[in-house]
């Protein structure tokens, strides 16, 4: 079985700055720099033949590049419990364009629809109920912020869950025009 992901890879200069901002959580697992990537759609686990439907219908898609710019800084909990700190990234109709032609492909390769809001941000930690607490970590970052960057491909990644937390390898990489 493959666990599979869509996403854009931030450019170098916007992952040194996200980086340079990270700390300050007692217990929070921080991303490394390979790590770092915008999720447009997860999958999910999926065997060989769906995994290579799948790699086809990506490439099926044509889009002008999406530009991505940071925007402040956020969490995401579950049942008032924080797991996920995150960097903003702000709106843009090339993103949201890309995201709707990537889940139509979806669809087509006998992918589901996707059930959660399309919500743009790069994950910058994980945390466990040992960790915390945030409220520092979200007032220093609020004024998270980059200049605008356009990215000329999207990626298929694999995940592999480990020890550590995952390894992420892209596995295949789609220019956009």
């Amino acid at each position: 079985m493959h666990r599979l992901f869509v996403a854009l890879r931030p450019p170098l200069a916007m992952r040194t700055y996200l980086l340079s901002r990270m700390g300050g959580v007692p217990g929070a697992r921080w991303q490394d720099d390979a790590q770092l990537h915008l999720t447009l759609r997860f999958i999910g686990e999926v065997d060989r033949p769906q995994a290579e439907d799948i790699a086809a219908a990506l490439g099926t898609i044509t889009q002008p590049r999406p530009t991505i710019t940071l925007r402040g800084s956020g969490a995401f909990d579950r049942k008032g419990k924080v797991h996920t700190l995150w960097a903003g990234v702000a709106r843009d109709d090339g993103l949201s364009a890309l995201y709707e032609r990537i889940n139509r492909a979806l669809i087509r390769a006998s992918v589901g629809p996707d059930e959660r809001a399309f919500t743009p941000h790069i994950t910058l930690a994980r945390l466990n109920s040992a960790a915390g607490p945030v409220e520092s970590f979200l007032a220093r970052t609020t004024d998270l912020s980059s200049p605008p960057a356009t990215l000329d491909a999207f990626l298929l990644y694999e995940s592999t869950l480990g020890h550590g937390g995952p390894i992420y390898e892209a596995v295949a990489r789609y220019p956009l025009t």
